[in-house]
């Protein structure tokens, strides 16, 4: 099973991977990488430092040297898809440390089909590699709950620094990691151990505010200034959003088993209940608090969720065991063919939500984070071939401004980015007077993106009255093929540049 899950966990992340162009973090971060490797084209539009740790961005940069910047949003996906892979790999060894070979396996089958994880792991964002490197570290901790040496909880402490050099919000798993740590007192006999690990992780994660000293003032200023932002930020979505999008990407079948799971076994509770809890429980609580709230931000709590369905099942049928080595062949006929069954329709379930995500036609607007943007690679890629160098855009917003930057190496500028540095993203440089720059010939293009305008509708009008009243012509439109309201295909229009003049 366990083979099955790494061989179509690769085929349904790799279909048609690059066949929309980056969205606005994905060409973010590996704009990075082109500043890391000191490319010339893509360096002049994305700095080195802006808002994560580099740690991501460093790899993927390891790959221009052979791939050139062309090729970077096909690479920085592919490397993501192979972190998504490991993730199940580690999935099934944690499972089966649990609670046995069977439960490890089904477990890694949930993930690998679950459209929650094959989403996000197709895509260039530090969600995918961040969720490997915790997940690791989750499987160390699992290691030495089950054997008490000191070694994996000092690994366990090394693979979270290296998900908080990938992302920094993965420091969260910390306070799961102690959490478990404090309410079990078996697994903390040992002080050292917990200092021995703090120790470990701390020496990782030194490297990253070392790297921003290290670079002088700009590194230092631009994380300060980052993190300014993050604190004072406008929530982004209402409260629930969370709680409408997340269960149903993980699979209803799937956190069902879960929740259930964990009532039936609510009289034999031990730590490793305690520790996939909290991996859940405490980064969900968090980012329900905290104002910024992305679709991807979750995805390293999968795999814990995972396991519990699958040790539901295990527990159901008899076919999993808290201790490792129960086979299937050692159980009752009818429970085996009951479980087989009942676990291969869980997964076709997952199956089929996955297949009809990546199918489904688009109409013209996207859950940010949940995947590429339909017209902004061709975009850019006009902008790139028919404007003159030095050519400057107006965009709605910064999302598309770094599309085209990617695509198109041309500035962008986005209408809504605010002038008060307390909102805005301080990567981005606002436009404080466009009438001023588009009568002064500064600006050239306006580019509207039926995406940006779903979300922004007041900053959608306003840039087309500046397309008007600056003598807009439309130079280039892309579109994408979907069906209207009585199914009748039709082309949409998703993008539409304009050339102005004073």
């Amino acid at each position: 099973m366990f083979a099955v899950a790494l061989i179509v966990g690769a085929l349904l992340r790799l279909w048609q991977l690059n066949l929309h162009g980056v969205n606005s973090d994905e060409a973010v971060y590996l704009g990075q990488a082109a500043a890391l490797a000191d490319e010339p084209m893509l360096s002049r539009f994305f700095p080195l430092f802006r808002a994560h740790p580099l740690l991501f961005p460093f790899v993927t940069s390891l790959t221009i040297p052979f791939v050139g910047y062309q090729g970077l949003d096909l690479v920085g996906r592919l490397l993501v898809v192979a972190f998504g892979l490991a993730t199940v790999a580690v999935t099934f060894g944690t499972g089966r440390v649990l609670f046995g070979r069977w439960v490890g396996a089904t477990a890694a089958l949930f993930l690998a089909l679950m459209p929650y994880h094959v989403v996000v792991t197709r895509q260039a964002l530090l969600d995918g590699p961040l969720a490997f490197f915790v997940t690791l570290s989750l499987f160390a901790l699992v290691h030495y709950g089950a054997t008490r040496r000191s070694s994996w909880l000092l690994a366990s402490g090394v693979a979270l620094g290296l998900a908080v050099l990938t992302k920094e919000t993965a420091v969260i798993f910390l306070g799961a990691m102690i959490v478990t740590l404090a309410l079990h007192a078996e697994l903390s006999s040992h002080s050292r151990h917990l200092v021995g690990a703090l120790a470990a992780f701390a020496c990782v994660v030194v490297l990253h505010p070392l790297t921003a000293l290290l670079a002088g003032g700009s590194g230092t200023e631009r994380t300060t200034q980052y993190l300014v932002w993050q604190l004072f930020r406008r929530p982004n979505h209402e409260w629930w959003f969370y709680l409408w999008t997340i269960p149903p990407a993980l699979g209803l079948a799937i956190v069902g088993l879960a929740v259930i799971g964990l009532f039936a076994v609510r009289r034999v509770w031990s730590w490793r209940e305690t520790l996939l809890v909290t991996w859940i429980v405490v980064p969900f609580a968090f980012f329900q608090v905290w104002p910024t709230k992305g679709f991807p931000y979750l995805v390293a709590t999968a795999p814990a969720v995972a396991i519990l369905a699958a040790r539901t099942l295990g527990r159901l049928f008899a076919l999993g065991s808290t201790q490792p080595g129960a086979t299937l062949h050692s159980r009752p006929r009818w429970r085996r063919v009951a479980g087989v069954a009942t676990t291969l329709l869980v997964a076709a379930s997952l199956a089929f939500t996955t297949t009809t995500q990546l199918r489904a036609a688009t109409n013209g607007t996207f859950l940010a984070g949940s995947g590429g943007v339909p017209g902004g690679r061709e975009a850019g890629a006009w902008v790139g071939t028919h404007t003159p160098e030095g050519a400057q855009l107006l965009t709605i917003g910064p999302s598309m401004a770094n599309i085209l930057q990617f695509y198109g190496h041309r500035k962008a500028y986005g209408l809504s980015v605010s002038p008060n540095p307390l909102h805005r993203n301080p990567t981005y440089e606002p436009v404080v007077n466009p009438d001023l720059r588009l009568r002064n010939g500064e600006i050239q293009y306006i580019v509207w993106d039926a995406y940006s305008a779903n979300r922004s509708t007041f900053f959608s009008e306003k840039l087309l009255t500046y397309a008007r009243r600056y003598h807009g012509r439309v130079v280039h439109t892309e579109s994408i093929r979907t069906v209207d309201a009585e199914g009748q295909p039709i082309d949409l229009p998703v993008m539409v540049i304009y050339e102005v003049r004073p």
